[in-house]
């Protein structure tokens, strides 16, 4: 393992070269750590599943390193060149377009095989969806259950009972395309009183919170379609 010393303005910065998982902003660009700016400025190279998007947040902060496309379409074909790189002694990031990587985005794969490899994996602090859209549903969250995105199609239908049965809040993303149907069939399987909120735009300028049964949020977007991403929190039966 090999070490190097990365001069901030502030202080003297020790980074091990590691594969480092950096979470991005979900909205506002001010959510960004000075410690994620400091990571990326000294990695050999960025991962990022998007480099367009990436790009603009990049330049945002001044950040000039290398960067490279990794996103669940190719990371099969990829993550073995990057273990190699990473024991031939680079320090490489891994980023997604919003959030922490490997949280309903690509990051699993890679974070694995590292492992695997006897590779130091760190994940730094930082933006993810649920928590805050958790905390502000005012609904009990001393336990929970994250399932991010509901199958589309098959396996749909068990994974609806299987989350009304459960006895402590859980939370789903969804797309803004698909709310209306997934409140339905939450209110559906769960009853149309269960408590719930549904955030959105979390962090941004439009950002929202509406709680209420899962009925009366099935009728509220259904006269007030969505637009951003959404995460939607269901209470426990009990």
């Amino acid at each position: 393992m090999s070490f190097e010393i990365i001069r901030s303005d502030s202080a003297a910065i020790l980074f091990i070269v590691m594969l480092y998982i950096v979470p991005t902003p979900i909205g506002n660009l001010g959510d960004m750590t000075v410690r994620a700016v400091e990571v990326l400025r000294s990695a050999d190279l960025i991962l990022a599943e998007d480099t367009r998007t990436s790009s603009v947040l990049l330049h945002h902060f001044d950040i000039h390193t290398p960067l490279r496309s990794h996103h669940k379409f190719n990371e099969h074909e990829t993550t073995d060149s990057i273990i190699s790189q990473l024991e031939a002694g680079m320090t490489i990031a891994l980023i997604s377009d919003a959030g922490t990587p490997a949280i309903s985005d690509p990051g699993f794969f890679l974070v694995r095989a590292a492992v695997e490899a006897g590779i130091e994996v760190q994940c730094l602090p930082g933006a993810t969806a649920f928590v805050p859209a958790l905390v502000s549903s005012g609904l009990p969250n001393d336990r929970f259950y994250f399932e991010g995105f509901l199958p589309q199609k098959k396996g749909r239908q068990t994974r609806l009972l299987e989350l009304a049965a459960l006895d402590h809040t859980f939370i789903i993303y969804e797309s803004p395309f698909r709310l209306q149907k997934t409140l339905e069939q939450l209110a559906q399987y769960c009853g149309a009183d269960r408590q719930a909120s549904v955030s959105r735009e979390i962090s941004k300028l439009h950002e929202q919170t509406c709680r209420g049964t899962l009925e009366q949020l099935a009728v509220y977007f259904k006269e007030h379609p969505a637009k951003g991403e959404i995460v939607i929190v269901v209470a426990g039966r009990g």
